[in-house]
């Protein structure tokens, strides 16, 4: 296993994999460093309905796996790793994994984003014992149960849509008086009125329980009034984090966190580049991500070739 690397890839989800099918393709030494396994919040959606190619369904699981399978075909090491910081000069920067550490010449963010947990009394008790916010891995827990989910976006109701399955009653659970998800995800999710129920312009209070959850405690955003909602799990996607805590003081992020780049997804740090879901921009999709992650290495090859003198001029 090498030490040093041409291009040093840190997240190992579509834009990851993206951007190393591109960097090893380029004839570039290519590493992904991944703390968990590849693929990110794909790996939590149960089917995938708008990325091109397929005209039936796929899984996240099996897209992941072919996009693994690709990259490592064409020579990217992919190590399970966790990146806590990293030094830069002109020349090359230094990756702290905890203990070790590679260099790169250059590096490509495609650490993603996490779940926004809500904050309210309850959560974290109940986290993992009742409350979730990946659906696909705990939605047959509830078979025959009531579920609150709460959300208005694409993932709250894709999520919403695959409790179906297992929930005998779905209340979703929104701070306005309709959904912010796309129209077709609406279309299906209204369709269902005696499966899905709705609380329009409120918000959970407080998530209830004693040994495990029993109810919530939801709040009027007009009026402030309360009432309690019986369920026996809760399932909360109001948005998302950018995993950038360890770039803080080094590239420039957004208040929010989110990495600013340019359209060549160059960061404010000469080398290092952002992609997917831990850079600011409006759109948040897996085509996107593999759009961004192509882009990214595209940059970070001439980049690196640049570095070592063999640039095609």
């Amino acid at each position: 296993m090498a030490d040093n690397y041409d291009l040093a890839i840190i997240g190992g989800g579509p834009a990851g994999l993206t951007a190393g099918i591109y960097g090893a393709r380029a004839g570039l030494s290519t590493v992904i460093l991944e703390k968990l396994s590849p693929g990110g919040q794909v790996m939590t959606t149960d089917i995938l309905e708008n990325y091109p190619g397929f005209t039936e369904p796929i899984g996240g699981f099996e897209l992941v796996d072919r996009m693994v399978q690709q990259a490592t075909n064409f020579g990217v090491e992919i190590q399970n790793a966790e990146v806590t910081g990293i030094k830069s000069d002109d020349k090359l920067k230094i990756l702290d994994l905890g203990g070790k550490s590679i260099s790169a010449i250059g590096v490509i963010i495609a650490t993603g984003a996490y779940h926004k947990r809500l904050g309210v009394p309850g959560e974290d008790r109940f986290w993992g014992r009742g409350v979730s916010c990946c659906a696909t891995c705990d939605g047959m827990f509830y078979k025959g149960k009531k579920v609150v989910v709460v959300g208005g976006g694409d993932t709250a109701v894709k999520e919403s849509l695959f409790l179906t399955k297992f929930a005998s009653e779905i209340t979703i659970v929104h701070r306005r008086d309709r959904l912010r998800a796309t129209k077709v995800l609406q279309d299906k999710i209204l369709s269902i009125p005696e499966k899905v129920k709705f609380e329009w312009k409120s918000a959970v209070k407080e998530i209830m329980g004693d040994e495990k959850v029993s109810a919530v405690r939801l709040v009027s955003v007009e009026d402030n009034s309360e009432k309690i909602l019986d369920c026996d799990g809760v399932f909360i996607f109001v948005g998302f984090t950018p995993t950038t805590d360890f770039l803080k003081g080094l590239v420039e992020m957004d208040e929010r966190g989110y990495i600013i780049t340019d359209d060549d997804m160059k960061t404010s740090v000469h080398g290092i580049f952002a992609c997917g879901d831990a850079r600011k921009k409006s759109l948040r999709q897996i085509i996107t991500a593999c759009g961004e992650g192509a882009t990214a290495a595209f940059s970070a090859q001439h980049y690196i070739e640049n570095i070592k003198g063999v640039a095609y001029e």
